[in-house]
Formats: C-alpha cells, sequence, structure tokens
C-alpha cells in the first residue's frame, strides 16, 4: 500500500456579526474561527484523518515539505515513516512540530489497515474511558460565568473551565459565584493567561498571587497561565508555594524549554496540544519526565471533537493519576448557550463521541475509530484573513492573531 495524496483543508466558520467581549485593558474581536483537516489518502482507498493548525505556516509545510515526503511511501508503520522524516528533510523544528498533527492521520491509516484503535498503536490502552471538563467562559460579567458552569453540570460534566480578565475584583467575584451556582463537589479551572496580555494593566505577581490566595479558598482545581509562560522562574515561584495547583505549557515552544518547566516542577499540571506542540511523539517523551516530577498531564484541545479523539487515544495509554483530564470546548448551539457558535467542531463527524456524564469512552474500532464527515469542505470554505484581534488601551495598539493558538497574523 502507498501513499498518493495527503491534503490540508482550510475550514471557516464566520459569524454573522462580530463577537466584541471587553477586557480589562482593551477589547477583542472574533470575527469567525478556523480549522484544519488534514487527510492522507492510499492507493487502495484507505483515507486517515487528522485536526491541524489552521495557519499558512503549517498549510506551508505540508504542502512543501511533509506531502513531498510522504508521497509514495507505505503507511503501515507509522513510527519508521516520522525517523525516515527526521533523518531527511524533518530539519525545522516548526515542521517537525507540523509533522505531530499530519502524523496523527498516518497512525488513522496504520489502524485501519491493521484493525486496530490508534491508541493500540501507541502502546496499548490501560483504560477506556477519560474524563473531559467542559471548557467556555470569555471576558463575561460573573454572572455569565455562572450560568455557564451550571450549564455544564446540567450536561454532565463534572468540571468547568473558564477565562477571566475583568479586572481582579471581578475575576475573584466570578470565582466566587461560580463555586456558589455548581456547589462543592464540581471542579473549577481558571485559565488565567489574558491577565499578562493586558498592556500597561497586565497583573503583577503581587495580584496573581494575591488573587490565587483568595481563589484557592473556592477550591479551584488548578490556575492556568496567570503569568508569562515563557518566564519558568515565575512559575518555578509560584508552584513552590503550594497556594493553588498550577498549570501551564500550552505555548511551551519545544521539547526542551517542556522538559525545562517539568524538571524544575514549575507546575503542578503540564498542558500540551498535539495539533501545534509535536503529535503523539511528544506527549509520549514528555510522559515519563512529568511521571517522574509527581506531576500530572493535561490536555490543551481548543478545537474540533476530532481533536478531542485524537487526543484521547494517546491519553488512555496512561492510567487517570498521570492523566486526569481531557480539554474539552463547548459552543454554543439552538440548546445551550456557552461562549459562540461554531458548529463545524462537532460537524466534522458523522456522529457524536460517546460521552457520557462528562466521560468519553474511546472507540476501539480500526484507526481514530470515528467517521468524519468530509462534507465540511464543502459547507464551511476557507475565507482568509486573522480570526481575530485584540485592541489594548495602554500602550494603545491593535494586533491580530490567526490559527488555533494564537499566533500572530503575518
Amino acid at each position: 500500500m502507498k501513499i498518493t495524496s495527503v491534503e490540508a483543508h482550510f475550514l471557516c466558520f464566520p459569524f454573522p456579526e462580530p463577537i466584541r467581549l471587553a477586557y480589562y485593558g482593551g477589547e477583542r474581536t472574533i470575527v469567525k474561527r478556523d480549522a484544519m483537516l488534514v487527510r492522507v489518502i492510499t492507493d487502495k482507498g484507505v483515507i486517515g484523518y487528522a485536526p491541524g493548525q489552521a495557519s499558512p505556516r503549517a498549510r506551508k509545510a505540508i504542502n512543501e515539505v511533509i506531502a513531498p515526503f510522504l508521497m509514495g511511501r507505505d503507511p503501515a508503520d507509522p513510527k519508521a515513516l516520522r525517523a525516515a522524516f527526521q533523518k531527511g528533510p524533518g530539519t525545522d523544528p516548526d515542521d517537525v512540530k507540523v509533522y505531530g498533527s499530519v502524523e496523527v492521520a498516518l497512525y488513522d491509516v496504520a489502524g485501519k489497515i491493521h484493525n486496530k484503535p490508534v491508541s493500540e498503536l501507541l502502546g496499548g490502552r490501560v483504560r477506556d474511558r477519560i474524563q473531559l471538563y467542559a471548557s467556555a467562559g470569555m471576558y463575561m460579567e460573573p454572572e455569565g460565568y455562572a450560568a455557564e458552569a451550571a450549564l455544564a453540570k446540567k450536561l454532565g460534566f463534572n468540571a468547568y473551565k473558564m477565562r477571566p480578565g475583568r479586572g481582579p475584583d471581578a475575576d475573584l467575584e466570578t470565582v466566587r459565584q461560580m463555586r456558589a451556582a455548581v456547589g462543592p463537589d464540581f471542579e473549577l479551572m481558571v485559565d488565567a493567561h489574558t491577565w499578562w496580555r493586558m498592556g500597561d494593566r497586565s497583573y503583577p505577581v503581587e495580584t496573581v498571587e494575591r488573587l490565587a490566595r483568595e481563589m484557592a479558598k473556592y477550591r479551584i482545581c488548578w490556575l492556568e497561565e496567570s503569568m508569562p509562560p515563557d518566564d519558568h522562574d515565575k512559575y518555578v515561584a509560584l508552584t513552590n508555594k503550594k497556594i493553588v495547583p498550577v498549570a501551564t505549557g500550552e505555548h511551551e515552544p519545544s521539547e526542551e524549554r517542556f522538559l525545562d518547566l517539568i524538571r524544575r516542577r514549575g507546575s503542578d499540571f503540564v498542558q500540551m496540544d498535539i495539533v501545534c506542540q509535536g503529535g503523539y511523539h511528544t506527549a509520549q517523551r514528555l510522559m515519563p519526565e512529568i511521571e517522574r516530577a509527581g506531576q500530572a498531564f493535561a490536555f490543551h484541545s481548543w478545537g474540533s471533537v476530532l481533536e478531542v479523539a485524537a487526543a484521547a487515544h494517546v491519553g488512555i495509554c496512561y492510567p487517570d493519576k498521570l492523566v486526569p483530564w481531557l480539554e474539552y470546548p463547548c459552543y454554543s448551539t439552538d440548546k445551550n448557550k456557552f461562549m459562540y457558535p461554531f458548529p463545524l467542531a462537532t460537524e466534522i463527524l458523522k456522529k457524536p463521541l460517546p460521552i457520557e456524564r462528562g466521560v468519553l469512552t474511546v472507540p476501539r474500532g480500526p484507526g481514530l475509530g470515528v467517521e468524519v464527515d468530509e462534507g465540511v469542505i464543502e459547507r464551511y470554505p476557507w475565507v482568509e484573513g486573522p480570526w481575530s484581534f485584540f485592541r489594548l488601551d495602554s500602550p494603545p495598539g491593535t494586533w491580530a492573531v490567526t490559527a488555533d493558538h494564537s499566533a500572530k497574523w503575518g
């Protein structure tokens, strides 16, 4: 069997009207949500799928470096293909990270060839299920976050993550209202990445530590990316104070930086995105280090349910003590109101994932065990341009971002 085609399809859901979200020090405008669907096709008609990062840089790497390398090769052994890629054209670290997302499709193909789920090709599952947390909330009044948390609980989830950034007092009041809305036996995660992106109004370390102490009273599960992620010294200091569990990692640029964070114990929960930070290969190389450091791993997943399914297959190869959580982004539907609509995120699969009371049972069918609806390629054609814009009040300025990981446009 030979690979005959490697395709990177940009997809887009433009909003009818731009969504404007005020935060402490500026405003964010979201005009659309983008996605990438990767297809690897063989001469025997076997097709593998993967989520990709919807950035021009990623598509260029696939079209100009990865696809030419894979054409005509046997897809039955993804590990052998990776070794050959890294010995051959895979000399650019950014290209290798993009290869990690394409590699998910290679594992999907290989699983279908061998009639095994991807998890078995990754070393073997030790469990069938993984717990999801509902991920939504961005730049709302405290009452809005509390309502979303309550809705997540009503839908059967056991945890909810939100994104504060309305000012220290409002952020603390938000946590108080969320806890009151969901009761004591429900996990709350605080993704504070906005706190260091507000220009002159960004929270200093003293404010971060004060908020951590106050939020700890409401038993939050973790405080995520509360400071610039490249400043490991600050994360080591905060983690060592044991005020509240600390999470970070989704902006680490390389395996070496991940290892620095892990070995210095700069967090309690190490986060990684399989789409844009190296795929299965990097995740599996980090797991032993995380376990040795007495930390836990929690996926960053901010795209479609195809991304959730792909991440789950490697997550269940480890015990839930090491990999307790998988992020499940929640979008607005006709029945449920969350951040904003993104129907492409669920329509990419023909059938919903088997989720019951916030727990995903990972399919045992060949490959990823899911059926992709290729109709999304036609239903959600690409619209050029950034998907989001940030405006700062001080210093004044506006910048645009693209891709699913807030990479700057252009």
